[in-house]
C-alpha cells in the first residue's frame, strides 16, 4: 500500500472551480482498480488549501492513474488555477495493519 498526499494551493478566485475539477477526478479515481481511496481535503482556516489523500494498492498504481483520461482532464483543467506548484508526498502505511482500505 502505498499513500500519497499531494499538496495545493489554489488563486483564491479559482477555488470552487479547483474543488469541483478534483472531486470530479476523486469519483472517477476510485474506480480505478489500483486506487483504495481518494480522498479531498480543504483547509478549513484556509479554503485555497487543499491535500489530496491517494491510497493505491500497488506501487505501480499511481503511474496506471496518471495515464487515465480523467488525469489527464484534471491536470489540464487545473494547470492555471495552482498559485504555486503542487507537491507531493509518499507515506506507507503504519498502522493499523489490517487491509480495511
Amino acid at each position: 500500500m502505498l499513500i500519497v498526499m499531494v499538496h495545493v494551493r489554489v488563486k483564491p478566485d479559482c477555488v470552487e472551480a479547483f474543488r469541483q475539477a478534483s472531486i470530479e477526478n476523486a469519483r472517477q479515481s476510485v474506480q480505478e482498480a489500483g486506487i483504495a481511496r481518494f480522498d479531498v481535503l480543504q483547509q478549513a482556516d484556509d479554503p485555497t488549501r487543499f491535500v489530496l489523500v491517494e491510497v493505491y494498492r500497488d506501487q505501480d498504481a499511481p503511474a496506471r492513474h496518471k495515464e487515465t483520461a480523467h488525469y489527464a482532464r484534471w491536470r489540464d483543467t487545473v494547470a492555471d488555477m495552482m498559485a504555486e506548484p503542487r507537491h507531493s508526498t509518499r507515506y506507507a502505511k503504519a498502522f493499523p495493519d489490517d487491509a480495511g482500505w
